[in-house]
């Protein structure tokens, strides 16, 4: 049986490598964005809560 050409498999482990840190990456961004917006809306709570005790 006539064998085909060489198979490139250290471009694939560099291709995979890559898309695994953007994956990483993405998911840390998300990660922290959560978290920003989770101290925001804290923050707006807070706030909303003592102007409304303010003027009872």
């Amino acid at each position: 049986m006539a064998k085909g050409p060489e198979k490139n498999t250290k471009n694939k482990a560099l291709h995979t490598k890559l898309l695994n840190r953007k994956k990483a990456k993405l998911q840390e961004e998300k990660r922290e964005r959560a978290l920003r917006l989770k101290a925001l809306v804290a923050k707006m709570n807070e706030k909303k809560n003592t102007d409304g005790s303010d003027a009872i």
